[in-house]
């Protein structure tokens, strides 16, 4: 397990391409799914006001909506094409990256989100970012922050948006650079008018979609693989190691996901950032369960496709897959009916353009508004200026996407170790402990920036290797955590300065 392999399975699907999947059916189903989001993202328009209503919703999400809003960002592509792949290629050791789900679920619920809800409200925060300045009263800690998110947006974006081309392309034929355009067209345009809104309800329509449709492809996997029990029964004939508890992953790696993951997925800003949004905190009591509930019913297509696929291979009625982000494509074409195989594509099409919306708000925020406040200044019109950096960001990371090998590549590994090593520590952990200082927060966020870039970059080109299973990601992490810890210690007589008194209460809500 190379050290970016923890970044690198996000990226969805691989630059390889997917087979061509272009039928009647499915081209059909894909322009209805672009329809009805077009006419969503119409709507959010009209909805959208004010700033605070393009990125936080107007504080007005129910709690049904943002758990569907959740799963849809934190899944995105991952869960239908590149996710059974990585379960047909390295075994159970691939679930390791969605066990964390009911830990993480509940933390998020217990540690963040009512304390960021209320942060909105007596702060008027906007981000996460400035949540950290508000924390710490430090500028630079807000800057900071802004600046690594806007650097692991671009990255995220790029990959995303490849993968969107690739996915339009498979089912158009039109070209990956046609697919490229029209996928972020249509993103663009319902991004840029109805904001984090549009985002929101877009998550609502294809995560519902999604779970059903990967609950009948599931029940399709068995019957194709002779059930749970003709499935194993096949794999520990010919592949005893893949149903191992670490599949083919050592046991370090494993472990290693399930940190990384499972810590890291509080400081994704773009499914952390949600938390701002809710209209009744009280209810946050049903998340942890609505929410791992969705991901588990989601999933399901996740683990039995990439078993199922491993199953039929063993018995010869499919050829070793040379790219194992085929696995799903192949699956869908040849044992399930076509209506399914494009309801599932399309949902494919439509989870990263959701993702990619979620990426692009709080892409603009940092541009507009946290690196420009860290420095002492303000933007006037707010709403405009979120919609007019939309745009930058959005055709700069179309460009960037169309340069689909090793720059995009690279960008791509940044994006998830650059969010959890800058954010969990000053944020997750922060907005928990009054002993956390602004010094902390700093050298935390900056560690992880410097450590996250210079690594992955040695990694990428091949300068030096880790030990297997040692991944960057979690090595920033780990890293963050511990300077957070060693230099706010270090800095204590400094934390009741920098802690005012109307956070200490949200801390102790």
């Amino acid at each position: 397990m190379t050290g970016s392999l923890a970044g690198m399975a996000l990226i969805l699907p691989q630059v390889e391409g997917l087979p061509h999947v272009v039928e009647p059916t499915i081209v059909w189903v894909a322009v209805a799914y672009f329809v009805v989001v077009t006419a969503i993202g119409a709507w959010a328009t009209r909805q959208t006001r004010t700033a605070g209503d393009f990125f936080a919703a107007g504080k007005g999400i129910g709690l049904v909506a943002l758990t569907l809003s959740v799963m849809s960002a934190t899944l995105s592509g991952f869960a239908f094409i590149g996710g059974p792949g990585l379960v047909y290629s390295i075994g159970l050791g691939a679930m390791f990256i969605i066990l964390p789900a009911a830990l993480t679920n509940a933390m998020g619920a217990w540690v963040l989100a009512k304390r960021l809800r209320l942060m909105a409200e007596i702060r008027r925060t906007l981000t996460l970012p400035d949540v950290i300045g508000a924390r710490y009263r430090s500028p630079l800690a807000q800057g900071l922050a802004g600046v690594s998110i806007l650097i692991a947006v671009i990255g995220y974006m790029a990959t995303n948006i490849l993968a969107l081309g690739l996915v339009i392309d498979a089912v158009f034929g039109i070209g990956l650079a046609w697919g490229i355009w029209l996928g972020m067209g249509i993103t663009m345009a319902y991004a840029v008018g109805g904001g984090i809104v549009a985002g929101i309800y877009t998550d609502v329509f294809q995560g519902s979609l999604m779970a059903v449709a990967s609950v009948l492809v599931f029940l399709f996997t068995l019957q194709a693989g002779g059930g749970l029990g003709g499935i194993s029964t096949t794999i520990l004939q010919g592949d005893p190691g893949f149903l191992g508890p670490w599949g083919h992953l050592t046991p370090i790696a494993a472990l290693s996901f399930f940190f990384v993951f499972g810590m890291g997925s509080l400081g994704q800003p773009h499914v952390v950032h949600k938390f701002f949004m809710l209209r009744d905190p009280l209810k946050l009591r049903w998340y942890p369960l609505l929410t791992t509930t969705a991901l588990i019913v989601s999933m399901l297509l996740y683990f039995g496709v990439g078993v199922a696929v491993k199953s039929l291979e063993l018995q010869g009625e499919l050829a070793p897959l040379a790219n194992p982000d085929d696995a799903t494509p192949l699956f869908l074409l040849g044992y399930t009916p076509l209506i399914l195989a494009a309801l599932v594509f399309s949902g494919v099409a439509a989870a990263i353009m959701s993702t990619v919306n979620s990426f692009m708000n709080i892409g603009a925020a940092a541009m507009m508004h946290d690196i420009p406040v860290s420095l002492g200044r303000r933007v006037g019109n707010e709403l405009l200026w979120g919609r007019i950096c939309t745009v930058i960001i959005s055709v700069a990371a179309a460009l960037l996407a169309q340069h689909s090998g090793m720059l995009v590549a690279l960008l791509g590994v940044f994006g998830w170790g650059l969010f959890a090593s800058t954010l969990v520590p000053a944020v997750a952990i922060g907005m928990n402990w009054e002993g956390a200082t602004r010094a902390g927060a700093v050298a935390s966020i900056g560690t992880g920036l410097g450590i996250t870039l210079v690594f992955e970059t040695f990694a990428f080109f091949g300068f030096y290797s880790f030990p297997v299973g040692v991944t960057v990601s979690g090595l920033s992490l780990v890293l963050s955590i511990l300077v957070f810890f060693a230099v706010s210690h270090l800095t204590r007589d400094t934390a009741d300065s920098t802690l005012d008194p109307d956070i200490r209460v949200v801390m102790k809500a």
